[in-house]
């Protein structure tokens, strides 16, 4: 089993079961205690869980909530969402996914014939008082915390649907182009999200390369537009662009 794949099987575990002890661990995953043990150390340095006797718990602060990341880089990802209200055109049908960035995105949306399919709350309270924009919330699993809505129901919906453009968040940009993300839960929404969009654009800070995450969403070839202000000569644009993948800088 590859270790990205364990460590999404171990953070799942955790988030459900609470503290797991790396007997319980190893014997779930088909691989030694010293495997495990190096993968709880590894996840430990990310900061996405606590070791605690003979085992390891999901750290509290995984998720923060949505308005203490709505706050983070916010001039930057007012920048890139300006930018990106640009490419849309009226009468596009757009879905947004539940990242931060996005939801600024939808402030910049306001007064234009659109149509918008969400499972971000933030992005359906911003644009639920504009008549001028269809709006079509995906239903789902409510986390609160974060104002999203997520799970197979949500999944289920937007492989109903197929829309011009996704415009997607990110935890992190890795060096050779991959999209991750440090909530295994949302991934499965924005992998549908990607599988539903004739056009993928990516909206990620200077602070998201690398980011955080270690579930990956996706490879830089599912991509078609990234709009970032991280440096030019960041690796990961280099990677971005040998993929095909369009970098507009702001």
């Amino acid at each position: 089993m590859l270790a990205q794949r364990r460590y999404e099987l171990i953070m799942q575990t955790l988030r459900a079961e609470g503290p797991v002890s790396v007997t319980t661990l190893g014997s779930r995953l088909g691989v030694s205690q010293a495997t495990i043990r190096r993968d709880l150390a590894w996840l430990e340095e990310q900061g996405l869980l606590t070791r605690v006797r003979g085992g390891a718990a999901a750290s509290p602060s995984l998720e923060p909530s949505f308005a203490a990341v709505a706050t983070e880089a916010h001039q930057a990802k007012d920048a890139i969402a300006r930018r990106a209200a640009q490419m849309v055109e009226d009468g596009d049908v757009l879905l947004l996914d539940i990242g931060t960035t996005v939801h600024r995105l939808a402030v910049h949306l306001r007064g234009r014939k659109v149509t918008v399919m969400t499972a971000n709350m933030a992005v359906y309270e911003e644009l639920l008082p504009d008549p001028d924009i269809e709006l079509i919330l995906l239903g789902g699993v409510v986390r609160r915390n974060y104002k999203s809505l997520v799970g197979f129901l949500t999944e289920d919906a937007v492989r109903q649907l197929r829309a011009g453009k996704l415009f997607m968040g990110t935890s992190g940009v890795r060096a050779d182009g991959a999209v991750v993300d440090t909530t295994v839960v949302e991934v499965p929404v924005r992998r549908a999200m990607i599988a539903a969009a004739d056009q993928v654009i990516l909206l990620a800070d200077a602070e998201k390369f690398p980011g955080t995450g270690f579930a990956t969403v996706c490879g830089p070839d599912a991509l078609d537009v990234v709009v970032t202000d991280a440096a030019e000569g960041t690796e990961a644009l280099g990677a971005l662009r040998e993929n095909g993948v369009k970098v507009v800088l702001v």
